[in-house]
């Protein structure tokens, strides 16, 4: 990941330049990944049944 990369996606995310001394790049790449995933539709339409733990 680039730097410029890296400060687009912190902006994207709304972290401020304050906040970054607390933050990895994975931490920054791990919350724009659900950020992506809590936009996309339907991306949690089915759900584990009690039955279905029991079986896995």
């Amino acid at each position: 990941m680039t730097t410029p990369l890296l400060l687009l996606r912190a902006v994207q995310l709304g972290v401020q330049i304050g906040a970054m001394d607390l933050l990895t790049i994975g931490n920054i790449n791990d919350m724009y990944t659900e950020m992506q995933n809590d936009e996309k539709q339907g991306a949690y339409s089915t759900l584990a049944s009690q039955e279905d733990f029991d079986r896995f």
